[in-house]
Formats: structure tokens, C-alpha cells, sequence
């Protein structure tokens, strides 16, 4: 029997876990913890196999250990975009135009880079752990070396993307106002994340 986990952050500034039995017919998600450690509205929520961490208009980023199931402390920094590379590495990108990288260990900010003229939007960290991708409302799409810190590519695109996502492989990536396609879709594309390769949800 398989568990899938699921967090949720919502606008009445609380972070939301469920459970949900992949054997069940129906797929009944059942409430495991709540966190209310944000002042306003969450905009973003990233998981690692050990922390939840959650941005939000407060200007802090919020930690939460998932093992210990204790709230872990916080970073002053706006976010409205978060990101892990495996346990190690946490990215961040805000309304200021910056995009930061996060040492776990120590919660320390490693390194901080001017990625847009801007609000970054969203941003997605490649398998390898050595590029990012960023969008953001200076209708850029942007990729970052990770090893130095600087710009790799700069791509013009017509409108402003809310988000960006990497492929599980890394061969691809899909952007919410991408010309490579287009999904036509009648409301308002809050999230998405390839299931697999070819598969986007």
C-alpha cells in the first residue's frame, strides 16, 4: 500500500498536511498537521524529505520540521517562489528581483543574485542541482548557474509567466506562457508539476 503526501498552504495563513492511501478506489486525503506560523497570506510551499518551508506577504519564509512535526524557525526574506535541491539546498526568489540559495545545514544564506527586474514569479532547480530556471514580471525567462552564481541564458517571452518547471529528467521544462505549446485551460493555472516525463498535471 502506497501513502502520498500532500501540503497546502492557504490565505488563512496556514499550512496544511494530508495523507492519502493510493489503494483506496476513492482518494479521501486525511489531515495530518496544521501550522499557522505566517502573519499573511501563503504564496509559496516547498518540501525536502525533512522540512516544510512557506513563503509568504509577510516577508519571512517559515520552517517546519517534518520528523520532528515542530515548528524549526524562520528567515526574513520575502518569498513568493521556494524550491529544494534534494536536503541540502533551498532556492528563494521574491517582489525584490532576487533569487537566493539556502545552505540547510545552517539556514544561512549562501549566495544572493539580482535575477529580474521585478517580482520573480517562479522558480525550478534542474535535477543536477547545477542550473535554475526563473520567470519573473520583467516577462524574462531566465537560467542561472548555480556553480558561480551568473546568468547562462536570457529568453524574452511576451507575457508574464507564473510559473516554471523542470522535468524530472531535466530534458525539458514547461512554462506557464511558453510558445513551445499551449494549454487552454478556462480559469486561472494556480500550479503544475510533470507526473513524468510526458506527463504534465
Amino acid at each position: 500500500m502506497a501513502v502520498i503526501e500532500m501540503i497546502a498552504g492557504s490565505y488563512e495563513q496556514i499550512t496544511f498536511g494530508y495523507r492519502v492511501k493510493t489503494d483506496d478506489k476513492e482518494w479521501t486525503p486525511k489531515p495530518y498537521f496544521t501550522h499557522h506560523g505566517h502573519t499573511a497570506s501563503i504564496s509559496a510551499v516547498a518540501a525536502s524529505e525533512k522540512f516544510v518551508v512557506t513563503g509568504s506577504k509577510d516577508e519571512t519564509i517559515q520552517l517546519y520540521n517534518m520528523k520532528k512535526r515542530s515548528e524549526h524557525g524562520s528567515l526574513l526574506k520575502p518569498s513568493l517562489c521556494l524550491d529544494f535541491y534534494g536536503s541540502s539546498h533551498l532556492l528563494s526568489g521574491g517582489e525584490d528581483g532576487l533569487l537566493c540559495v539556502w545552505s540547510t545545514k545552517k539556514w544561512e544564506c549562501l549566495k544572493s543574485i539580482k535575477a529580474h527586474k521585478g517580482h520573480v514569479t517562479s522558480l525550478s532547480v534542474h535535477p543536477s542541482g547545477k542550473l535554475a530556471l526563473s520567470v519573473g514580471t520583467d516577462k524574462t525567462l531566465r537560467t542561472w548557474n548555480l556553480i558561480n552564481g551568473r546568468s547562462a541564458f536570457i529568453k524574452n517571452i511576451k507575457q508574464n509567466a507564473d510559473i516554471v518547471r523542470w522535468s524530472p529528467d531535466g530534458d525539458k521544462y514547461v512554462v506557464t506562457a511558453s510558445v513551445t505549446g499551449t494549454i487552454t485551460n478556462p480559469k486561472r493555472i494556480s500550479s503544475v508539476k510533470f507526473l513524468n516525463v510526458r506527463c504534465v498535471d
